[in-house]
């Protein structure tokens, strides 16, 4: 800034001073204005960051709570775990089922005839293409077998072409040469693979293993399945067999009361982080002797104040009288001065305790119209790009870009300023001397005058 003119020369007056003094005095009141909303921007900026972060974080944490089975009040356990195995679904009741499996269910397997040789056994020796025809459930596909084919490039045809529907080839060889083996995935009866066509690989087949379905009973009654893993014999429970020969298990589906808490722990504690973190930003406090207080950076934001009664008022339709069981009643309490939620285990232990106790705490929290769901698509418009909080965000990095463009309009009207000011007073100072000059000069005369020379 400024100028070069030393102070007072003519005047006496230190003149620098006094335009640093009226500069000063005409910047404070608004560079005051700006650095404060300057800091107050910045601070908000990063307490936004923060409960943003915090909210991402508590949809996370309910996202994995989504899968009804998070909250099934239900287990389903088998009596014998190397027989039979056992899941549920949300649909699932309770009971007890005596399981029988007489036969697992089996998949189609046929062998070519024995050709000598291993993987280089020559299959098809004469002079033209010749074609094997496999077929599976009424529908049939060709596989080229070109002159001089062996074993091994008739399998990775097969294998190639054929694999993406459930038909797979291997050669096995032993002590009287190789033969192709292809075998089905799909299980149960009527699946049988077939081997036709003018290649000698289908000549004389040999079948190695029949497709069947499965045979058991569930408390006596018989039934069959195409699959060793059966999701229709009881509502909402897949059995998956497997031993047969008449292996016996017992399969119960009954209360679960662990998994259930366990994930009702897990939603307090993260909407617990949640709204700890907007009170963090939003509380006020009583500093000294409560004769004064501080804000948070976000206290009396619109959008805090409108992320917090959507939170809450979600918890309350939870709770209202449409609910089979309440928050309230399963043990789950809001603290009224600070919002978050505590479980108390007496009160949850009398809960799922109750007839249906377990499923109706389940409902509270799964389906479409579940706490889960709820909350999940309440905080949907406060997140992403678009939303509420990243468009709150844009505009205090445009209040920050605006006050940086008003700092540097202040800081050039303060240079104009300081500039005018030293050329007034330096003017003011060149002037004073010329007065001071002229001054001296007059006395001088005068006093000349005053005081002639002797004659």
């Amino acid at each position: 800034m400024a100028s070069s003119t030393i102070s007072g020369v003519g005047s006496g007056v230190d003149t620098q001073s006094i335009v640093k003094a009226l500069v000063a005095a005409e910047k404070a009141p608004k560079q005051a204005q700006i650095t404060k909303q300057q800091t107050t921007t910045t601070i908000q900026l990063s307490a936004l960051g923060t409960v943003k972060g915090a909210l991402d974080a508590y949809r996370t944490a309910i996202g994995k709570l989504k899968d009804a089975s998070s909250f099934s009040g239900l287990a389903g356990t088998t009596s014998d775990e190397k027989k039979s195995k056992v899941t549920i679904d949300a649909t699932a009741s309770t009971g007890k089922y005596d399981l029988v499996v007489h036969n697992l269910a089996t998949a189609s397997k046929v062998s070519s005839p024995v050709f000598a040789g291993g993987n280089s056994a020559v299959v098809n020796s004469g002079d033209e293409a010749t074609t094997l025809t496999i077929s599976q459930s009424g529908v049939d596909y060709d596989v080229n077998v070109p002159a001089g084919a062996t074993m091994k490039e008739v399998r990775e045809a097969i294998n190639t072409q054929l694999q993406s529907k459930g038909i797979s080839a291997n050669v096995l060889n032993d002590a009287s040469g190789s033969r192709l083996v292809l075998t089905s995935s799909t299980m149960g009866k009527g699946t049988e693979i077939t081997m036709g066509g003018n290649s000698s690989l289908s000549e004389g087949y040999t079948t190695l293993v029949e497709p069947k379905n499965a045979t058991y009973s569930i408390d006596g009654l018989e039934m069959e399945s195409a699959s060793n893993k059966v999701d229709s014999a009881i509502s909402g429970v897949t059995l998956e067999f497997l031993v047969g020969g008449d292996a016996a298990s017992t399969i119960s589906v009954g209360a679960n009361t662990d998994t259930l808490k366990t994930s009702v722990q897990a939603f307090v504690t993260a909407y617990n982080a949640l709204m700890g973190s907007i009170n963090t930003q939003t509380k006020v406090t009583a500093t000294g002797d409560s004769a004064t207080t501080t804000s948070g950076a976000l206290t009396g934001d619109a959008s805090m104040r409108q992320l917090v009664s959507g939170l809450r008022n979600e918890l309350l339709n939870s709770s209202g009288s449409n609910a089979a069981i309440g928050l309230a009643q399963m043990g789950v309490s809001t603290d009224s001065k600070t919002g978050l939620l505590s479980l108390d285990d007496k009160a949850w232990n009398k809960a799922v305790a109750l007839p249906n106790g377990a499923t109706n705490i389940a409902k509270v929290f799964t389906g479409d119209a579940g706490l889960i769901s709820r909350m999940t698509k309440m905080t949907a418009p406060y997140v992403g790009t678009t939303g509420t909080l990243s468009q709150r965000t844009t505009d205090l990095n445009n209040k920050l870009t605006d006050l940086t463009t008003q700092q540097a309009e202040l800081d050039r009207r303060i240079d104009s300023l300081q500039t005018s000011l030293s050329a007034k007073y330096n003017a003011m100072d060149t002037l004073v001397a010329q007065l001071n000059a002229s001054s001296s000069s007059i006395m001088t005369t005068l006093n000349a005058l005053n005081n002639p020379k002797s004659n």
